[in-house]
Protein backbone atom coordinates (compact mmCIF):
# COMPACT_ATOMS: atom_id res chain seq x y z
CA UNK A 1 0.00 0.00 0.00
CA UNK A 2 1.40 2.87 -1.54
CA UNK A 3 0.83 6.45 0.98
CA UNK A 4 3.07 8.91 0.44
CA UNK A 5 2.69 8.67 -3.63
CA UNK A 6 -0.59 10.73 -3.49
CA UNK A 7 -2.25 13.50 -1.97
CA UNK A 8 -5.33 15.34 -2.26
CA UNK A 9 -3.67 17.64 -4.85
CA UNK A 10 -3.70 14.83 -6.87
CA UNK A 11 -7.60 15.33 -7.12
CA UNK A 12 -7.33 18.28 -9.03
CA UNK A 13 -6.55 16.33 -11.96
CA UNK A 14 -10.03 14.86 -12.43
CA UNK A 15 -11.75 18.28 -11.72
CA UNK A 16 -9.64 19.71 -14.32
CA UNK A 17 -9.36 16.81 -17.33
CA UNK A 18 -13.68 15.90 -16.06
CA UNK A 19 -15.19 19.07 -15.16
CA UNK A 20 -14.73 20.51 -19.04
CA UNK A 21 -16.74 17.19 -19.64
CA UNK A 22 -20.03 18.39 -17.67
CA UNK A 23 -19.48 15.74 -15.04
CA UNK A 24 -17.92 17.26 -12.09
CA UNK A 25 -19.19 21.08 -10.66
CA UNK A 26 -16.85 21.95 -7.63
CA UNK A 27 -14.97 20.36 -5.12
CA UNK A 28 -13.16 22.67 -3.17
CA UNK A 29 -14.96 25.62 -1.78
CA UNK A 30 -18.38 24.36 0.16
CA UNK A 31 -19.16 27.19 1.93
CA UNK A 32 -17.86 30.87 -0.35
CA UNK A 33 -19.06 33.61 0.05
CA UNK A 34 -20.81 35.87 -2.52
CA UNK A 35 -18.79 36.45 -5.73
CA UNK A 36 -16.26 38.67 -5.01
CA UNK A 37 -16.85 40.69 -8.28
CA UNK A 38 -14.15 39.64 -10.69
CA UNK A 39 -15.45 38.81 -14.13
CA UNK A 40 -12.99 37.27 -16.41
CA UNK A 41 -14.35 36.89 -20.22
CA UNK A 42 -15.57 32.93 -20.89
CA UNK A 43 -12.65 31.95 -23.31
CA UNK A 44 -10.74 30.10 -21.43
CA UNK A 45 -7.38 31.21 -22.97
CA UNK A 46 -8.21 35.02 -21.98
CA UNK A 47 -10.03 34.17 -18.69
CA UNK A 48 -6.83 32.81 -17.55
CA UNK A 49 -4.84 35.34 -18.15
CA UNK A 50 -7.48 37.75 -16.70
CA UNK A 51 -7.55 35.88 -13.57
CA UNK A 52 -3.65 35.20 -13.40
CA UNK A 53 -3.22 39.39 -13.71
CA UNK A 54 -5.75 39.39 -10.72
CA UNK A 55 -4.07 37.35 -8.11
CA UNK A 56 -0.93 38.34 -9.01
CA UNK A 57 -1.35 41.52 -8.44
CA UNK A 58 -3.36 41.10 -4.71
CA UNK A 59 -0.29 39.31 -3.76
CA UNK A 60 2.19 42.25 -4.79
CA UNK A 61 0.03 43.72 -2.75
CA UNK A 62 -1.33 42.59 -0.37
CA UNK A 63 -0.04 39.29 0.14
CA UNK A 64 -1.08 35.43 -0.35
CA UNK A 65 -3.68 35.27 1.82
CA UNK A 66 -5.50 38.17 0.57
CA UNK A 67 -5.64 36.59 -2.79
CA UNK A 68 -6.77 33.57 -1.54
CA UNK A 69 -9.97 34.84 0.53
CA UNK A 70 -10.75 36.51 -2.76
CA UNK A 71 -10.52 33.42 -4.65
CA UNK A 72 -12.59 32.11 -1.91
CA UNK A 73 -15.24 34.76 -2.01
CA UNK A 74 -15.65 34.30 -5.92
CA UNK A 75 -15.92 31.02 -6.47
CA UNK A 76 -19.52 29.75 -5.95
CA UNK A 77 -20.57 32.29 -7.87
CA UNK A 78 -18.53 31.64 -10.63
CA UNK A 79 -18.25 28.20 -12.85
CA UNK A 80 -15.11 29.30 -15.01
CA UNK A 81 -13.25 30.23 -12.15
CA UNK A 82 -14.17 26.62 -10.59
CA UNK A 83 -12.86 25.27 -13.73
CA UNK A 84 -9.73 27.10 -13.81
CA UNK A 85 -9.00 27.33 -10.18
CA UNK A 86 -5.83 24.74 -10.10
CA UNK A 87 -4.06 26.88 -13.07
CA UNK A 88 -5.12 30.19 -10.68
CA UNK A 89 -3.45 28.93 -7.56
CA UNK A 90 -0.07 28.31 -9.41
CA UNK A 91 -0.29 31.93 -10.88
CA UNK A 92 -0.61 32.34 -6.74
CA UNK A 93 2.40 30.54 -5.99
CA UNK A 94 4.56 32.02 -8.81
CA UNK A 95 3.55 35.45 -7.64
CA UNK A 96 4.71 34.19 -4.47
CA UNK A 97 8.23 33.39 -5.40
CA UNK A 98 8.65 36.96 -6.08
CA UNK A 99 7.29 38.29 -2.90
CA UNK A 100 8.95 36.00 -0.20
CA UNK A 101 12.53 34.80 -0.01
CA UNK A 102 13.18 30.86 -1.18
CA UNK A 103 10.19 28.04 -1.38
CA UNK A 104 10.19 27.07 2.53
CA UNK A 105 9.14 30.69 3.14
CA UNK A 106 6.47 30.97 0.39
CA UNK A 107 5.32 27.33 1.64
CA UNK A 108 4.64 29.06 5.18
CA UNK A 109 2.09 31.12 3.40
CA UNK A 110 0.10 28.50 1.37
CA UNK A 111 -3.11 27.68 1.27
CA UNK A 112 -4.28 23.48 0.08
CA UNK A 113 -7.13 25.54 -1.93
CA UNK A 114 -7.75 24.08 -5.30
CA UNK A 115 -5.88 20.65 -5.17
CA UNK A 116 -2.61 22.62 -3.36
CA UNK A 117 -1.96 24.32 -7.13
CA UNK A 118 0.06 27.21 -5.29
CA UNK A 119 2.58 24.89 -3.86
CA UNK A 120 3.12 23.67 -7.28
CA UNK A 121 2.80 26.99 -9.08
CA UNK A 122 5.62 27.93 -6.19
CA UNK A 123 8.08 25.48 -8.08
CA UNK A 124 7.43 26.59 -10.81
CA UNK A 125 7.66 29.98 -10.57
CA UNK A 126 11.33 28.87 -8.77
CA UNK A 127 11.98 26.65 -11.94
CA UNK A 128 11.35 29.70 -13.92
CA UNK A 129 13.64 32.11 -12.44
CA UNK A 130 16.39 29.97 -11.91
CA UNK A 131 16.23 28.21 -15.47
CA UNK A 132 16.72 24.51 -16.25
CA UNK A 133 20.29 24.22 -16.27
CA UNK A 134 20.35 25.90 -12.61
CA UNK A 135 17.30 24.03 -11.73
CA UNK A 136 18.55 20.29 -12.37
CA UNK A 137 22.30 21.24 -11.00
CA UNK A 138 21.32 20.90 -7.50
CA UNK A 139 17.50 19.11 -7.00
CA UNK A 140 17.90 18.05 -3.57
CA UNK A 141 18.72 21.87 -2.80
CA UNK A 142 15.35 23.12 -4.09
CA UNK A 143 13.25 21.66 -0.97
CA UNK A 144 16.07 21.55 1.35
CA UNK A 145 14.73 24.12 4.09
CA UNK A 146 11.09 22.36 3.89
CA UNK A 147 10.23 20.87 7.29
CA UNK A 148 9.82 17.34 7.67
CA UNK A 149 11.82 15.85 5.43
CA UNK A 150 13.13 13.10 7.66
CA UNK A 151 9.50 11.47 8.23
CA UNK A 152 8.03 12.38 4.38
CA UNK A 153 5.98 14.98 5.72
CA UNK A 154 3.00 16.07 3.25
CA UNK A 155 4.80 19.50 3.24
CA UNK A 156 7.67 17.94 1.85
CA UNK A 157 6.19 15.79 -0.65
CA UNK A 158 3.84 18.47 -1.76
CA UNK A 159 7.57 20.01 -2.08
CA UNK A 160 9.03 17.63 -4.39
CA UNK A 161 5.65 16.42 -6.02
CA UNK A 162 5.96 20.13 -7.02
CA UNK A 163 9.20 19.65 -8.52
CA UNK A 164 7.71 17.38 -11.32
CA UNK A 165 5.37 20.15 -12.02
CA UNK A 166 8.49 22.51 -12.15
CA UNK A 167 10.62 20.72 -14.67
CA UNK A 168 7.39 20.42 -17.03
CA UNK A 169 7.66 23.73 -17.01
CA UNK A 170 11.02 24.57 -18.03
CA UNK A 171 10.78 21.32 -20.64
CA UNK A 172 7.98 22.55 -22.59
CA UNK A 173 5.64 19.66 -21.32
CA UNK A 174 8.23 17.02 -22.40
CA UNK A 175 7.09 14.16 -20.20
CA UNK A 176 9.72 11.62 -21.07
CA UNK A 177 12.57 14.70 -20.57
CA UNK A 178 11.23 15.39 -17.83
CA UNK A 179 11.05 11.64 -15.77
CA UNK A 180 14.55 11.33 -16.79
CA UNK A 181 15.46 14.73 -14.94
CA UNK A 182 13.41 13.50 -11.45
CA UNK A 183 16.05 10.92 -11.46
CA UNK A 184 17.80 13.50 -10.66
CA UNK A 185 16.93 13.91 -6.85
CA UNK A 186 18.59 11.47 -4.29
CA UNK A 187 15.73 9.26 -2.70
CA UNK A 188 13.36 6.69 -4.46
CA UNK A 189 10.08 8.77 -2.80
CA UNK A 190 11.60 11.99 -3.72
CA UNK A 191 12.10 10.41 -7.53
CA UNK A 192 8.41 9.23 -7.21
CA UNK A 193 6.74 12.15 -6.11
CA UNK A 194 8.24 14.25 -9.01
CA UNK A 195 7.05 11.40 -11.53
CA UNK A 196 3.94 11.91 -9.82
CA UNK A 197 3.79 15.76 -10.20
CA UNK A 198 4.88 15.17 -13.91
CA UNK A 199 2.29 12.84 -14.64
CA UNK A 200 0.00 15.19 -13.26
CA UNK A 201 0.57 17.96 -15.04
CA UNK A 202 0.57 16.20 -18.40
CA UNK A 203 -3.07 15.91 -17.47
CA UNK A 204 -3.39 19.68 -16.61
CA UNK A 205 -1.74 21.21 -19.52
CA UNK A 206 -4.26 19.31 -21.89
CA UNK A 207 -6.36 22.33 -23.09
CA UNK A 208 -8.86 22.31 -20.20
CA UNK A 209 -7.06 25.41 -18.37
CA UNK A 210 -6.90 27.18 -22.09
CA UNK A 211 -3.38 25.69 -22.63
CA UNK A 212 -2.26 23.47 -25.38
CA UNK A 213 -3.30 20.56 -25.87
CA UNK A 214 -0.28 17.26 -24.58
CA UNK A 215 1.14 15.06 -27.10
CA UNK A 216 1.37 12.59 -24.47
CA UNK A 217 -2.63 12.04 -24.60
CA UNK A 218 -4.37 9.49 -26.61
CA UNK A 219 -8.32 9.31 -26.57
CA UNK A 220 -7.93 5.77 -28.17
CA UNK A 221 -5.81 4.32 -25.40
CA UNK A 222 -6.79 6.15 -22.37
CA UNK A 223 -3.99 4.49 -20.43
CA UNK A 224 -1.26 5.96 -22.36
CA UNK A 225 1.29 6.84 -21.58
CA UNK A 226 1.73 4.61 -18.80
CA UNK A 227 1.56 1.59 -21.41
CA UNK A 228 4.85 3.19 -22.91
CA UNK A 229 7.06 5.17 -19.53
CA UNK A 230 9.46 2.49 -17.76
CA UNK A 231 8.99 0.03 -14.71
CA UNK A 232 9.88 2.66 -12.39
CA UNK A 233 7.51 5.13 -13.85
CA UNK A 234 4.47 2.71 -13.89
CA UNK A 235 2.71 2.94 -10.53
CA UNK A 236 3.28 6.81 -10.57
CA UNK A 237 1.67 7.02 -14.00
CA UNK A 238 -1.35 4.60 -13.36
CA UNK A 239 -1.86 6.53 -9.43
CA UNK A 240 -3.08 9.19 -11.82
CA UNK A 241 -4.57 8.30 -15.23
CA UNK A 242 -8.01 7.55 -14.50
CA UNK A 243 -9.23 10.64 -14.30
CA UNK A 244 -7.63 11.28 -17.65
CA UNK A 245 -9.40 7.92 -18.77
CA UNK A 246 -12.73 8.25 -16.62
CA UNK A 247 -13.18 11.98 -19.18
CA UNK A 248 -12.68 9.71 -21.88
CA UNK A 249 -15.09 7.31 -20.95
CA UNK A 250 -17.63 10.20 -19.83
CA UNK A 251 -17.54 9.10 -16.29
CA UNK A 252 -18.54 5.77 -16.71
CA UNK A 253 -16.55 4.23 -13.70
CA UNK A 254 -17.27 0.47 -15.27
CA UNK A 255 -15.32 1.01 -18.16
CA UNK A 256 -12.74 2.44 -16.56
CA UNK A 257 -12.62 -0.55 -13.62
CA UNK A 258 -12.19 -2.76 -16.83
CA UNK A 259 -9.57 -0.85 -18.45
CA UNK A 260 -7.74 -1.09 -15.14
CA UNK A 261 -8.22 -5.24 -14.92
CA UNK A 262 -6.58 -5.22 -18.44
CA UNK A 263 -3.12 -3.54 -17.00
CA UNK A 264 -2.08 -6.69 -14.70
CA UNK A 265 -0.22 -6.61 -11.53
CA UNK A 266 1.16 -5.03 -10.14
CA UNK A 267 0.35 -2.20 -11.43
CA UNK A 268 -3.29 -2.49 -11.29
CA UNK A 269 -4.00 -1.73 -7.56
CA UNK A 270 -2.58 2.21 -8.81
CA UNK A 271 -4.97 2.15 -11.10
CA UNK A 272 -7.86 1.55 -8.70
CA UNK A 273 -6.57 3.40 -6.25
CA UNK A 274 -6.62 6.11 -8.87
CA UNK A 275 -10.40 5.26 -9.22
CA UNK A 276 -10.81 5.79 -5.50
CA UNK A 277 -9.77 8.82 -5.53
CA UNK A 278 -11.98 10.00 -8.42
CA UNK A 279 -15.35 8.37 -6.45
CA UNK A 280 -14.51 10.86 -4.20
CA UNK A 281 -13.53 13.61 -6.34
CA UNK A 282 -16.82 13.27 -8.54
CA UNK A 283 -18.87 12.62 -5.26
CA UNK A 284 -17.63 15.91 -3.67
CA UNK A 285 -15.71 13.81 -0.69
CA UNK A 286 -19.41 12.69 0.54
CA UNK A 287 -20.19 8.70 1.74
CA UNK A 288 -23.11 8.09 -0.58
CA UNK A 289 -22.01 8.84 -3.47
CA UNK A 290 -18.11 7.60 -2.73
CA UNK A 291 -18.82 4.37 -1.57
CA UNK A 292 -21.69 3.59 -5.00
CA UNK A 293 -18.38 4.31 -7.18
CA UNK A 294 -16.32 2.22 -5.47
CA UNK A 295 -19.15 -0.59 -5.31
CA UNK A 296 -19.07 -0.45 -8.75
CA UNK A 297 -15.53 -2.52 -8.87
CA UNK A 298 -16.18 -6.37 -10.01
CA UNK A 299 -14.39 -8.09 -7.14
CA UNK A 300 -12.96 -7.82 -3.70
CA UNK A 301 -9.54 -6.10 -5.63
CA UNK A 302 -10.82 -3.64 -6.99
CA UNK A 303 -13.36 -2.33 -4.69
CA UNK A 304 -10.75 -2.48 -1.80
CA UNK A 305 -8.37 -0.60 -3.79
CA UNK A 306 -11.17 1.82 -4.68
CA UNK A 307 -11.62 2.18 -1.25
CA UNK A 308 -7.98 2.81 -0.14
CA UNK A 309 -7.51 5.71 -2.93
CA UNK A 310 -10.95 7.17 -1.55
CA UNK A 311 -10.60 7.29 2.17
CA UNK A 312 -7.32 8.65 1.02
CA UNK A 313 -8.73 11.48 -0.58
CA UNK A 314 -11.28 12.45 2.11
CA UNK A 315 -8.46 12.68 4.97
CA UNK A 316 -6.50 14.81 2.88
CA UNK A 317 -9.36 16.84 1.50
CA UNK A 318 -10.50 17.77 5.17
CA UNK A 319 -7.35 17.18 6.67
CA UNK A 320 -8.70 15.17 9.56
CA UNK A 321 -10.12 11.74 9.72
CA UNK A 322 -13.70 12.59 10.85
CA UNK A 323 -15.36 12.00 7.28
CA UNK A 324 -12.72 9.45 7.05
CA UNK A 325 -13.77 7.14 9.46
CA UNK A 326 -17.89 8.19 8.06
CA UNK A 327 -16.53 6.36 5.18
CA UNK A 328 -14.98 3.30 6.70
CA UNK A 329 -18.40 2.17 8.76
CA UNK A 330 -20.18 3.05 5.51
CA UNK A 331 -18.59 0.65 3.12
CA UNK A 332 -19.22 -3.39 2.82
CA UNK A 333 -18.25 -4.90 6.19
CA UNK A 334 -15.03 -6.54 4.69
CA UNK A 335 -13.37 -3.63 3.21
CA UNK A 336 -14.02 -1.93 6.96
CA UNK A 337 -10.29 -3.10 8.25
CA UNK A 338 -8.33 -1.83 5.22
CA UNK A 339 -10.25 1.56 5.32
CA UNK A 340 -8.98 2.23 8.71
CA UNK A 341 -5.66 0.99 8.79
CA UNK A 342 -4.95 3.36 5.77
CA UNK A 343 -6.87 6.21 7.03
CA UNK A 344 -4.46 5.61 10.70
CA UNK A 345 -1.16 5.60 8.47
CA UNK A 346 -2.16 8.59 6.36
CA UNK A 347 -2.89 10.40 9.64
CA UNK A 348 0.45 10.06 10.91
CA UNK A 349 1.80 11.76 8.23
CA UNK A 350 0.06 15.48 9.31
Amino acid sequence: MKLTGRTGALAICLLVVVAAAGLLGSHVFRTARASAGLRCPQDPGVALGCYEQHYRAIVDRQGVAAAFADLKAGYAADAQMQRLCHAITHAIGQAAVRKYSGVAEAFRYGDNACGSGYYHGVLQGVALTLGRTRLLSDLDAVCAGVPGKERKSLDYFNCVHGVGHAIMAVTDDDLFEALRDCDGLTGSMEQNACANGVFMENLIVDGAHGGHYSKYLKPSEPLYPCSAVGEKYKTECFDMQTSYALGVERGDFAKVFALCADVGVPYRAACYQSLGRDAATISLNQVPGTVARCALGTDREQQANCVVGAVLDFVYYYHSDGQAKQLCAAVDAALQDVCRSTTAKVVGLF
